[in-house]
């Protein structure tokens, strides 16, 4: 939650120095390159294959088998990083144009890219590394320090900002993405302090590839190859979007990042709460055990993102204005980057479903479908934007996002249906149009209210931020009165489901 409030801390000044410019798009391209390579390799992927097989060690073998087993995974993952990093860094012009050819119409832009780039792509190897040692520390249930690592990277920019405000750093790019490379060296420091009182720090890497070294990246492969297909989505966007008129990369990245809280929060909690149980389940043999979890996963996903939705869809321009226009990001930007926030929104139910529905393949240890249809919606996406660039520009990207979304996760509900293991009941059918009705009239009532207070709306002053406050309060506070009223779950049922999930 810190992580969070200071990441919109840290977009709230950017926003208001560099605005959506030649610089913020920069700066963004030049910081989803690792990002890209981080969700992919040095995340859940890697975690999901890392922690068993240490804890494994770690009890059945002893602090000593652990520590060397993580030294190995460390000697082999060391090498790989260096390798890729150097090839990154000796192509980066090459890269950039790839991921970013919009820029090359203009060579200022362009050579900011590759420089900024160069800067934050280093970067990943601190972070995939910090992924490792993180892994231990959670293995032995030390929870804080790795969920307190991430505030690193937030305070090193917002320092960075603040630099730029008062004059400090002529060149914001390069202050930004240095404060990243600093931010990851910082993590590594961090958790490497932390691990080394644990007495497993894994000090000497091991170049050796045994059985278990084996296992354990047979195991991280299909998480790479489905986490490929999404990141391989996100870079098309931004290779997108450099096409389009300047700060389109800026408006995207804001609009997503309102959409990403909801999706962190629900989407998350429901998707680690259900695989390890949709396990335990089929383990024991109870299929139909199974399905009711999954069909209540689905009623509670609806539950929690559905209001969201209709939330987002009627004050996205408030809450744009609000968080983000001020100083250089202005009016027009506000409404190019409200629209996108729109277009993002339509697809959240489906982002959170596809969360949802994904643990009912992983649990029986089908690691191929969720990547097959994955690829389906990848198509979908390309060829949707594609249509749409040219008539509502950076739109046309997020409501293709959206579009391939809902396809993802309509496919995924056919093919569960069709292998019997999901029935779609007349209990859950019911409920979830209740929830959409009751969804539905929140949003009116909120986009009343928003017009009758739309002159504190209309600017980020203190009583604009309290006006929207106060109707994203009472908006909850509705919803969940009329969910209890309609009978849709009662308050026990709900707080039975969050202390379980």
């Amino acid at each position: 939650m810190a992580s969070r409030v200071l990441g919109f801390l840290r977009d709230i000044l950017i926003a208001r120095l560099l605005g959506a410019s030649m610089v913020s798009d920069v700066f963004f391209v030049a910081l989803q390159l690792p990002n890209v390579f981080r969700r992919l390799f040095a995340e859940g992927a890697f975690n999901a294959a890392f922690v068993p097989l240490f804890a494994g060690e770690l009890t059945n073998n002893g602090r000593s088998a652990a520590k060397e087993f993580a030294e190995k995974v460390l000697g082999i993952l060391l090498v790989f990083l260096i390798l890729l990093t150097v090839l990154i860094e000796i192509f980066m012009p090459s890269v950039i144009t790839l991921i970013a050819g919009g820029f090359t119409d203009n060579p200022r832009k362009f050579w900011l890219a590759v420089d900024c780039a160069r800067l934050t792509f280093p970067y990943l190897m601190f972070i995939s590394i910090s992924a490792l040692l993180g892994g231990i520390l959670n293995t032995l249930e030390r929870f804080m320090a790795t969920a307190a690592a991430p505030i690193a990277l937030n305070l090193l920019l917002i320092g960075a900002l603040f630099g730029i405000m008062y004059g400090w750093f002529p060149d914001p790019g390069t202050a930004l993405s240095s404060a990243v490379l600093l931010a990851g060296i910082g993590q590594l420091i961090w958790l490497s302090i932390i691990c080394f009182r644990t007495g497993l720090f894994p000090a000497i890497p091991k170049l050796v590839i045994d059985q278990k070294v084996k296992r354990f990246f047979l195991l991280i492969g299909p998480g790479v190859i489905g986490a490929g297909v999404y990141q391989i989505n996100v870079l098309i966007g931004i290779r997108l979007a450099t096409e389009l008129p300047e700060g389109s990369v800026s408006f995207l990245y804001f609009a997503d990042r309102i959409t990403q809280l909801p999706l962190g929060v629900v989407g998350a909690a429901v998707g680690v709460a259900l695989l390890p149980l949709l396990s335990r389940q089929l383990k024991a043999g109870d299929a139909e055990g199974a399905r009711k979890s999954q069909s209540s996963a689905i009623e509670l996903s609806m539950l929690l993102t559905l209001p969201a939705t209709a939330a987002l869809l009627v004050l996205s321009t408030p809450i744009i204005t609000i968080l983000f226009q001020r100083g250089e990001f202005g009016a027009e930007a506000s409404a190019a980057t409200a629209v996108a926030l729109k277009a993002f929104t339509l697809g959240l139910p489906a982002y959170v479903l596809i969360k949802a529905l994904s643990p009912a393949f992983f649990a029986r240890e089908d690691t191929v479908t969720p990547v097959k249809v994955a690829v389906i919606a990848l198509i979908t996406n390309v060829v949707f934007a594609l249509l749409l660039m040219p008539y509502i520009a950076h739109v046309g990207i997020a409501l293709a996002t959206a579009v391939s979304a809902w396809i993802n996760a309509l496919i995924l509900i056919l093919i569960l249906i069709r292998r019997d293991l999901l029935i779609i009941e007349k209990a859950l059918c019911r409920n979830i149009v209740k929830i959409i009705l009751v969804s539905g009239i929140t949003a009116v009532v909120l986009w009343a209210l928003s017009d009758y207070f739309s002159y504190f709306l209309i600017s980020n002053s203190f009583l604009g931020i309290v006006t929207l406050i106060l109707l994203i309060v009472f908006g909850l506070t509705l919803f969940t009165g009329l969910v209890h009223i309609t009978g849709i779950m009662t308050w026990k049922d709900l707080k039975d489901y969050l202390r379980r999930d």
